[in-house]
């Protein structure tokens, strides 16, 4: 199917569903997929984005500020995912226990207040990948609009681009969790390491890095073309001073360079690729 008929078929989903709350977190599906429900319900859609220490702050602020800019209704959640040992303990299906916290609380939230359903932005490519939350979204009934319209990631990107919005290039963003090997308990100890030593490489300049928490070592992945330029003097000694403040002692480069998943790699089948 062509993907402005998929496009069309897009909206007539969300005007058959009448009125909903969006699961927002200020990527680029769930972007997407608020700007055309707000374009088709107005009014009758509500943004939810859920606040917890597994984000980070600016994530938060940049969700608010598009927001703002479609024009939709919004509001933030607080989720307390660490409080539930399920998820604390690290196993590969930490984020089932995650997403049936935040979806329970949207679908009860969408009763209170008469909206007929909750929508989340997985699309079609989401279908290949390990995702244990998906399970959470068909035991609470969630709609996925782009997945039912037939969108994959590249189709969503290109008409977020046609659309003029800020977030059609936006770089995935995972929670924080996603950093930590399964099994290696997660605490706000080691979110908050990981978080600021992110920011570090942000503010340097680097797009599209993670860095893994592997106890005193932090693992750092990025772009293999940003690989010359990390290794630069004057940058590594920035990195390796800021680090090592936030109590890393060793300071590794993935030689294999950033990739979705790489934490997947532990787990027995090899081909699973997931949401890390």
């Amino acid at each position: 199917m062509h993907t402005q008929h998929k496009f069309e078929k897009l909206k007539s989903i969300l005007a058959e569903m009448g009125s909903a709350v969006v699961a927002y977190s200020g990527g680029a599906d769930s972007t997407f997929l608020l700007k055309i429900a707000f374009d088709v319900l107005h009014d009758r859609v509500l943004a939810v984005t859920a606040r917890s220490e597994t984000y980070p702050e600016n994530e938060i602020a940049g969700a608010e500020k598009v927001v703002r800019q479609i024009g939709a209704q919004h509001m933030t959640i607080e989720t307390r995912e660490l409080n539930d040992e399920r998820y604390a303990s690290n196993p590969p299906d930490r984020c089932y226990y995650c997403k049936k916290e935040l979806f329970s609380t949207l679908v009860a939230l969408a009763g209170e207040m008469k909206y007929s359903y909750v929508a989340d932005g997985s699309n079609l490519d989401d279908d290949d990948d390990f995702r244990p939350g998906s399970r959470a979204i068909v035991e609470l009934g969630i709609r996925s609009p782009l997945q039912e319209a037939g969108l994959h990631k590249n189709e969503i990107r290109e008409l977020s681009r046609e659309m003029g919005l800020v977030t059609w290039d936006k770089p995935a963003m995972p929670c924080l969790a996603t950093r930590i090997p399964y099994g290696t308990r997660i605490t706000r100890e080691r979110l908050v390491m990981i978080k600021k030593a992110e920011r570090c490489l942000f503010e340097l300049g680097f797009s599209n890095f993670r860095v893994r928490y592997h106890g005193d070592v932090a693992r750092i992945e990025l772009l293999q073309n940003d690989m010359p330029r990390i290794l630069a003097a004057d940058i590594s000694e920035k990195i390796i001073s800021r680090f090592k403040e936030l109590g890393f002692t060793f300071i590794a480069l993935d030689m294999q360079g950033y990739r979705m998943g790489s934490m997947n790699e532990l787990l027995p089948n090899k081909s699973i690729r997931g949401e890390q």
